[in-house]
């Protein structure tokens, strides 16, 4: 569609000379027509006339014009109340898919972030506790942005942080200490964990031992320390969480360039906190170092305790320089719940006093909690949250008693089209049995959609070799002309879904490109048909971007189902 948008723009500019941005849509069912442009709506506050004399005037400046020599565009028409909307030709549509079909790689290319270095922060999470459903949502959603910024043509570097020293480590390592350090394993960690916060909330001699070990602890990393008992027990706990975090990464095909321990940026930012307290954008409140956030309508938060120690604020702005020490980025993308939306715009205000830049090329992204059906509350704190390995469990267990399938790509499709077709923000249900369903908006029906073309494919000979589908006499019946029109807004569609980082608008496109196929496959025989060359090119230019789409959600399509 990207001709008939730049043919749109030139008429406005030549007619009002206004450059103005056009969007063009599949025209609404009760229009007959492909497609269909407002812009005579936006443009009438600026032209001081109503839509519809504006519609009328851009399609008689549009008829007297040439686009691909006259043959894309059959008829243009004016509706209510100033829509512009548009009917293509078969050849147009037919000479697209012989175009895609003969280099669909090239054809898909995008130039968006060519030559840009985009690093996505996702994941985060911390030594001494066990990852939970959050985490493996993040993982999934942040893995899927970068690989729209991959489709772009961006450098991206997918980086982790997390939480290697604080009270959470001390907490944790308080019940660590009752362990046999040979037979440690990550299963106590997650146990202990819960120990040490109900120890250090309910025992005020418990709640001393743990603060003077949170301080030890700070020592024991920042000197490299491993003479002690305790040390001894520190570097195996970290070493055995990175292990972990990095098999069950592993194992959901997400993989990270960077870790960023907070020990490795806490320096950094307790440093940067105190040079800027002496120009004025911290301040100290008794022994403590803040940032009076109430200034900018925001709340005050501590950077550095009474004990000197760097906050999570401190360490965080130590983070924000380190990577652009690292990667001197193009755009910074941050990942989290949306409990942290309010403390990072903390943070990054106070950033913003004296690296405005990096603030401007940052943008942090939020997402609600991922709740199973029932609404019960979960806390990691309480030790009644939901694992990461769980889910992924009671997927494989739904789909082995549906369908005695154990296939670990059908499973973890089922796991992330279930994150992903949601848009990122609000709170979303997980139903496990509804995510293995083959019918329905499910990752399974997708890959069923997508085995079901290659198996069309298979039976028909030598498709690639097949005459152009524009040579064809009768070229589209009404179920294949629906088809290419859903195929040929793929690339507008990733254009937006990069712009807004969205991962969903890839997800729903694609449950509605596999309804559009399901409708032809039942009314368009392929095989053994008299068009059985030319059908047998739109099923595979359709598979390609099926697979193509499913690969920027993080999902392969298996040979079998």
């Amino acid at each position: 569609m990207q001709e008939i948008k730049e043919w749109l723009k030139k008429t406005i500019k030549n007619k009002y000379d206004l450059d103005f941005d056009v969007e063009i849509n599949p025209a609404p069912g009760n229009i007959e027509a492909d497609y269909s442009t407002n812009v005579s709506l936006k443009l009438a506050g600026e032209l001081h006339k109503s839509p519809m004399e504006i519609a009328e005037e851009i399609k008689n400046s549009l008829n007297v014009m040439e686009l691909a020599e006259g043959q894309s565009v059959l008829e243009v028409s004016v509706s209510q109340p100033g829509f512009i909307n548009f009917v293509l030709s078969d050849a147009y549509l037919a000479s697209s898919i012989d175009a895609l079909s003969d280099d669909f790689a090239d054809s898909m290319k995008s130039d968006q972030y060519e030559d840009k270095t985009v690093i996505c922060e996702f994941s985060d999470p911390n030594p001494f506790k066990v990852l939970h459903v959050g985490h493996l949502y993040t993982s999934i959603v942040g893995d899927s942005i970068g690989k729209l910024f991959e489709y772009a043509g961006a450098k991206v570097i997918r980086a982790n942080y997390g939480g290697d020293v604080g009270l959470h480590v001390a907490k944790t390592m308080y019940a660590l200490q009752k362990k046999k350090i040979e037979k440690l394993k990550i299963e106590d960690i997650g146990k202990c964990y819960v120990e040490g916060t109900a120890a250090y909330e309910d025992d005020e001699a418990a709640k001393l031992d743990i603060t003077k070990l949170n301080k030890e602890i700070y020592k024991i990393n920042a000197e490299k320390l491993h003479d002690t008992s305790t040390a001894e027990l520190y570097w195996k706990g970290r070493e055995l969480s990175y292990d972990y975090f990095e098999n069950f990464y592993d194992s959901i095909g997400v993989k990270f360039d960077k870790y960023y321990p907070e020990s490795t940026v806490a320096a950094l930012g307790l440093k940067t906190v105190k040079e800027q307290l002496k120009n004025g954008v911290y301040e100290m409140s008794g022994a403590a170092v803040i940032f009076d956030g109430e200034k900018y309508g925001l709340h005050t938060r501590v950077f550095i305790n009474g004990e000197g120690i760097p906050t999570y604020e401190a360490k965080d702005v130590g983070l924000v320089l380190t990577k652009w020490k690292d990667y001197h980025f193009d755009k910074s993308i941050i990942i989290t719940g949306s409990e942290q939306l309010e403390y990072m715009k903390v943070v990054y205000k106070s950033i913003e006093q004296f690296e405005p830049e990096l603030t401007k090329r940052t943008t942090h992204l939020v997402h609600g909690l991922v709740k199973l059906p029932g609404n019960v509350k979960m806390s990691s704190r309480k030790g009644n949250f939901l694992k990461a390995v769980d889910v992924i469990e009671m997927v494989k267990d739904e789909l082995k008693n549906e369908y005695e399938s154990t296939d670990d790509k059908v499973s973890l499709a089922a796991i992330k089209y279930a994150f992903l077709k949601y848009k990122m923000g609000g709170n979303i249900v997980f139903d496990p049995k509804e995510s293995v369903k083959m019918t329905g908006n499910s990752g399974p029906y997708l890959l069923y959609a997508c085995v079901r073309a290659r198996k069309i494919l298979e039976k028909v000979a030598d498709t690639a070799g097949s005459e152009s589908i524009s040579s064809a006499e009768d070229v589209f019946t009404n179920e294949e002309r629906s088809l290419v029109k859903k195929i040929l807004e793929y690339k507008t569609l990733l254009g937006e879904a990069v712009s807004e980082m969205a991962p969903h608008k890839v997800a729903n496109y694609l449950y509605e490109l596999a309804q559009e196929f399901s409708r032809f496959y039942e009314n368009c025989a392929v095989v053994g048909s008299d068009k059985e060359k030319e059908r047998a090119k739109l099923v595979k230019v359709y598979l390609d971007t099926m697979t193509h789409g499913l690969g920027i959600l993080g999902i392969e399509v298996p040979e079998e189902m």
